[in-house]
């Protein structure tokens, strides 16, 4: 069913669409509408609980590039995730389950979107889509794969290889071990990953139990010296001795070389 507009909603989107504006701040229309701060915030407001646009956050909007004829308009992941990242100035990108999904390690469609960003943390919701967003040291971003979207819009994911280390890495938080150990055997036997791209992946963006894991890992795959040493080199001296697992009783063979407890 057509969608019947008022006059001041009419005009909003077709100046927005006129200047080609996907994102517009509470300000923006005042003058070209020649309507008041008020009477502006409460348009977009209602123009927003009405699904015309989207609201990113209080005071910023995502409107659709061209007039909505349907009862609502949803905007696509890639235009809500660049619109936030872009008004926040925040580098980031996918990882965890989402990551999971799109490499074909898990075929669970997650329902938040998980996002590393330099940023902020929080929980969001922004028309359909729901975001969990980590704050992490910028020195973590990295390793990243840009996929087009059929909106011309561009998403950032973990490459395939650094969503390995991160599946290592955070795994309490994606609950991805022992699994991922799996996905990395798969992938280096499939010759998806190298075992030499994976050690610089968990040297770079890893921390010391990533790094002694994925040494186990590779060790018991029989792995190259030269890349063996090199994960070795990168870790400090520790006595402390880690589970392969987590969450598993340390009860094992002990790799003695990265103070892994093999048990499981």
């Amino acid at each position: 069913m057509a969608r019947r507009l008022g006059q001041l909603e009419a005009a909003a989107l077709a100046y927005a669409q006129m200047r080609d504006l996907r994102i517009v701040k509470t300000g923006d229309m005042v003058a070209a509408l020649r309507i008041t701060a008020k009477q502006e915030r409460e348009l977009l407001s209602r123009m927003a609980r009405a699904h015309m646009i989207a609201n990113v956050r209080r005071g910023l909007y995502l409107f659709p590039a061209k007039l909505p004829v349907a009862a609502a308009w949803v905007p696509d992941d890639a235009a809500v995730i660049n619109a936030l990242m872009a008004d926040k100035q925040a580098r980031y990108q996918i990882t965890g389950p989402n990551a999971f999904n799109r490499y074909g390690y898990d075929e669970q469609i997650p329902s938040r979107i998980t996002i590393y960003n330099d940023r902020f943390s929080s929980e969001r919701r922004i028309g359909q889509i729901s975001l969990t967003l980590i704050k992490v040291n910028r020195n973590r971003l990295g390793g990243v794969e840009r996929v087009p979207m059929r909106s011309g819009q561009t998403l950032v994911y973990s490459s395939r290889t650094r969503t390995l280390v991160d599946a290592v890495y955070d795994w309490s938080r994606f609950d991805s071990l022992p699994r991922a150990y799996g996905w990395i055997r798969q992938d280096i036997e499939a010759a998806r990953i190298t075992p030499d791209e994976l050690a610089k992946m968990a040297i770079l963006y890893g921390n010391l139990a990533t790094i002694r894991r994925i040494g186990a890992l590779l060790e018991q795959m029989g792995g190259d010296r030269r890349i063996l040493r090199r994960l070795e080199r990168s870790l400090t001296t520790s006595t402390a001795k880690i589970p392969l697992v987590p969450g598993k009783a340390i009860r094992g063979t002990l790799l003695k070389r990265w103070g892994i407890v093999l048990n499981g």
